[in-house]
């Protein structure tokens, strides 16, 4: 007698035992496949608000209470020590607005970790984390709650993913690039072996909570750095944005409060689209098409031992892949030259030394992102390039002639 079995959507013959032992003692090998299916919605807010940890503004308690309203949450917080140097006070207002909410919230602690790109270069990080999850016998009904930079939300994100097979998370991101792009996706991560983001995990937050005030304490470098990604964004979906961001280049130079904010949350917005409607958010596939100017971007990060922003980074590589462009015939000449002035209205330098960099065989040693990009991806070279402000593109080669031509002609802009 044959039997079904039912599998999430799909409908496999198992076969019948009978079947299957008459095939053994005939010497015959059977195989049988069984094909597992199912799927899992994935939902995570993230909020726009102001002053997170007054009292008078619910917003982390109703987060944190979502799902279980009666309970007492048990937190774990991670803070960027640049975070905690800006904001001296940070600490006691975190307490303050537990002690709002007895019975609701329970801090277990609050940890500092040093910021920037240099934190995901140290795995002993990653083990005093998980050391201290485990001393706080934190549980995948805790919360670790990390505040700060994209790098210490990478981090710590990676660690909460590995801690019981994932922990809940929630991203407090303090930085204008965290909270327009790296904080309100599904991606955390750590490099490893001198290769940026090697080893990481998938793994959507439980929320994102993006408060503007944290805006204001930063360095006029970062509060530049992260507009990069909007400018990114805006090339690759909104050539409307694009256009919004030329004509407000001046008051978001001058880190206008409502500017700011709108480029933020457009630019998140867009963000939070394409990983909710490109099909691939776990990035499966050979593309990351919102990775635009990004295969030199990580390359130039290390060259220039992290002198540079990621932001900053990001800049010059738009500027790069956006001439080239241009020397291929893909785009017209005045769309680079509004890539480029944009960007330096806004505050970027297009050219660094490290640039001029060689590897030991001689060649210019920023080329060498473009093999490192599609070894990352496990694929095909894919690249996005610009072929008007607003439609990206993906194109599988490069012509090193151009890309060599276009840093030649970043280099005579800067006059390097």
């Amino acid at each position: 007698m044959k039997q079904d079995a039912h599998v999430g959507d799909g409908v496999v013959e198992a076969g019948d035992w009978r079947d299957a032992e008459m095939a053994q003692s005939s010497g015959v090998t059977s195989s049988e496949t069984y094909m597992q299916r199912f799927a899992i919605a994935v939902e995570y807010p993230v909020v726009f608000t102001d002053n997170l940890f007054d009292p008078d503004n619910p917003v982390l308690a109703d987060i944190l209470a979502r799902y279980e309203p009666d309970k007492c949450h048990r937190l774990f917080v991670v803070l960027d020590q640049g975070v905690a140097d800006a904001q001296p006070d940070l600490l006691r207002r975190m307490e303050s607005y537990m002690a709002h909410y007895p019975g609701q919230l329970e801090l277990l602690a609050v940890d500092t970790v040093s910021g920037g790109e240099e934190i995901k270069n140290n795995p002993d990080i990653v083990d005093q984390l998980l050391q201290r999850m485990l001393a706080l016998a934190v549980d995948r009904h805790s919360y670790v709650v990390a505040i700060g930079g994209g790098a210490v939300l990478d981090l710590v994100g990676y660690a909460a993913a590995v801690c019981h097979r994932g922990v809940r998370l929630v991203r407090v991101p303090t930085t204008v690039l965290a909270q327009n792009d790296s904080g309100v996706g599904v991606k955390n991560g750590a490099n490893a072996f001198g290769v940026k983001n090697f080893v990481g995990t998938f793994a959507p937050p439980f929320a994102v909570l993006n408060d503007a005030t944290f805006i204001d304490t930063l360095e006029r470098r970062d509060k530049i750095a992260g507009m990069a990604e909007a400018v990114k964004v805006a090339l690759i979906r909104d050539g409307a944005f694009f256009a919004w961001m030329e004509a407000n280049a001046g008051a978001l130079a001058r880190f206008d409060g409502g500017a700011m904010e709108y480029m933020i949350r457009r630019c998140a917005e867009l963000h939070l689209q394409h990983i909710a409607s490109a099909g691939d958010p776990f990035e499966q596939g050979s593309a990351r098409p919102l990775d635009y100017g990004h295969w030199s971007a990580h390359k130039l990060e290390g060259l220039s031992h992290h002198d540079l922003r990621h932001g900053e980074a990001v800049a010059i590589g738009m500027a790069m892949d956006a001439r080239y462009a241009v020397l291929a015939g893909m785009l017209a000449e005045t769309d680079g030259e509004r890539i480029c002035s944009l960007l330096e209205q806004l505050g970027f330098s297009l050219w660094h030394n490290s640039l001029e960099l060689k590897s030991t065989d001689g060649q210019i040693a920023v080329l060498d992102g473009l093999r490192e990009f599609q070894e990352h991806l496990g694929g095909e070279l894919t690249i996005t390039l610009i072929q008007s402000v607003g439609r990206g593109v993906e194109v599988h080669s490069i012509d090193q002639a151009n890309m060599l031509a276009a840093l030649e002609w970043l280099r005579d802009r800067a006059g390097a």
